[in-house]
This record gives C-alpha cells, structure tokens and sequence, in this order.
C-alpha cells in the first residue's frame, strides 16, 4: 500500500487524522528492519478497521533506492517533495544497513535538522543511529543500534548514550538495534498511541507468542550461542567480553570464576575446543574486525581498543587469523 502525501489530509479532524510516517530509504538498507517496521502499521490499520496510520517511502533524489539484498524498491517522493510545515508533521523513520557509519550527506542531514525544528518525531531503525548521530539529533537522547555496529558507534560518538537494548523511545525519538527489532519498537507504538489490545491482535496476525520489551537482550544467550552449559564457563566468557580493551590475565579469570588455571583451560577444551587465551584472542580480534569496518580510527588506536600493547603485535595476529593484515582489512567490502 501506498499513501497519498501528508498534506492530502490537512482537513481532516484531528482525531481521525492518521498518522504519516515517512521511511527515508538510506542506499543499502536492511530490507528485515524496514519491512519489520512498516507492516505492524498496515495490519493495525486492518486489525482496527480504520486507517491509523499512512506511510509513504521518500529517497533524497526520488529514485528507487537498493537495499543489502540488492532489491531495487520504488519511492514516494524525493526529500524535498516533503515538507515540515505539514501540522502536524509527518513522522520520519530513517532505514539504513550496511555502510551507515561512512554515510555523509549534508544536504540529508540539514533536512533531518528542519523537521526537527518543527517538532517532528524522527526515528531509525537497525544502523540508523549512526546517520542520526552523524546529523547531530541524537546528542542529548538515549538511543540503541545493531549488537554487531556497537563498538564501532561508542568509538566514534564517546558522548552519546548508547545503549544495547532491542529499541529505545526517549522524547521525540525513538530508534531500533535492527532485523525483527523493529516490530516489536512499532508494536509498543501502537499500543501507546491506540492500546495495548489492538498491539496484541497485530503481534498475533505477525505469529509472535509475545512482545519484546525495550530491555531484551538482542544477541541470543551465551549458552545458546556455543551450546554450552557450564555456568563457570559461562562466567568466564562472559568476563572476557565485557573486558575487551584491558583483557584480564587468566589466573584472574581462573580466580573470580572459583577454579584454578588449569581447570578453566580443561574446561575450555572440553566444551569449546580451544584454550581461555584462544578463545580470548578470536574475540579480542573479531571485535577489532567490526572497528576496522565501522571505524576510521586509526590502526593502532584499534589495536589498544581490542587490548593489544603494540601495531605490529595486533597486525601478526590478525593475518594469522583471517589471513590478511588490519590495513588490508580495510580495503575489503563489509559483507
């Protein structure tokens, strides 16, 4: 479905006035995140029987836009066709994917600041924040992004509140960690603007047994990730990713977890087929990985952020473990 432009209803009454929502499709947008998102809108529409909600899907030029998956989708309008004096003004839903952390366009990001000057309700979903932090929208707002882009946002935006909750609303914004993240942002949406059953009947017609709330975790449990179930195994693993930058020598990690060195190596063998200083090392360097493609951080300031002492030391390891050297990594497509 798609929908007239928002001045088209500037004589309704203002309670039976639909909502516009406007999907600003980012080159590269995640096709899960952005369909997760628009289609609890048309199933409330059909679910209440009355039309809630409109979208229309806007590029800056008014071309089709291709997402990830190389699908070319057809817009609305162009940014410009689009305007913020609309009252009230239509609400704006930035898609992005990959790529977002190297997305400049000025001209973007001063439209995205004049619908914030009208008191628009302005949004992303999956890497978006990036975009909106880039335009400088998110400075005094807690906002959320995709597990994966995590480092790579806190490194480059060290003042921004960033958390790594499923979505987050705060004010006037509202943004989405990714994939089927945003049903669930849209579901609470709903059922703010319109309650709780009609949000209820919309998750039942997408088959979910439940709505995420905003505090859900977004990667899967650790033990469900590796299958394994040893809950001092658990701990150690867990005390390694949350002590990435200054890694803890292994007889501490032996230590907080109660047992001693050589116990916490037999485990790590038995379950995970490698030692704790292995296991430590692919993680140090899969997150230097994630730095190397959201990031223009230098090389070396990359190598201290993953816990390595020097340059040279971080770009031995890296080639023995994904066969070619940080700098090369940098020249690769992010896949």
């Amino acid at each position: 479905m798609q929908a007239p432009p928002p001045n088209a209803t500037a004589c309704a009454p203002e309670e039976t006035r639909p909502e516009t929502v406007a999907f600003f499709l980012v080159p590269n947008f995640s096709m899960i995140a952005f369909t997760s998102a628009v289609e609890p809108l048309r199933i409330a529409n059909r679910m209440s029987g009355r039309q809630l909600y409109r979208w229309i899907l806007v590029s800056k030029d008014g071309e089709p836009v291709r997402a990830s998956n190389g699908i070319a989708v057809q817009v609305d309008l162009a940014m410009e066709q689009l305007s913020p004096e609309t009252t009230p003004p239509p609400t704006i839903v930035l898609c992005s994917g990959l790529g977002a952390e190297r997305y400049q366009d000025r001209e973007v990001f001063a439209w995205l600041r004049r619908f914030d000057r009208h008191g628009a309700e302005i949004g992303a979903v999956c890497t978006g924040a990036h975009i909106l932090a880039r335009a400088g929208l998110i400075t005094d707002h807690r906002c959320t992004i995709h597990w994966e882009n995590l480092p790579g946002f806190v490194e480059a935006f060290p003042d921004v509140d960033v958390a790594s909750d499923l979505f987050e609303f705060d004010r006037n914004r509202f943004t989405c960690s990714g994939g089927t993240a945003a049903l669930d942002m849209m579901l609470h949406r709903i059922a703010r603007q319109h309650g709780e059953p009609l949000a209820v009947k919309v998750s039942e017609q997408c088959i979910m047994d439940r709505i995420r709330g905003p505090r859900d975790r977004q990667r899967m449990p650790i033990r469900v990730r590796l299958g394994v179930h040893h809950p001092k195994l658990l701990a150690a693993i867990e005390l390694m990713e949350a002590n990435v930058e200054e890694p803890l020598p292994q007889d501490m990690l032996a230590k907080y977890v109660g047992l001693s060195r050589r116990q916490l190596e037999r485990l790590f063998r038995k379950h995970l087929g490698r030692t704790p200083a292995q296991y430590y090392l692919e993680l140090r360097l899969e997150r230097a990985r994630h730095l190397l493609y959201q990031t223009d951080l230098p090389i070396m300031d990359i190598a201290c952020a993953c816990g390595f002492v020097s340059a040279s030391h971080f770009s031995t390891c890296y080639r023995q473990m994904y066969g070619r050297t940080p700098r090369q990594e940098r020249t690769q497509p992010a896949g």
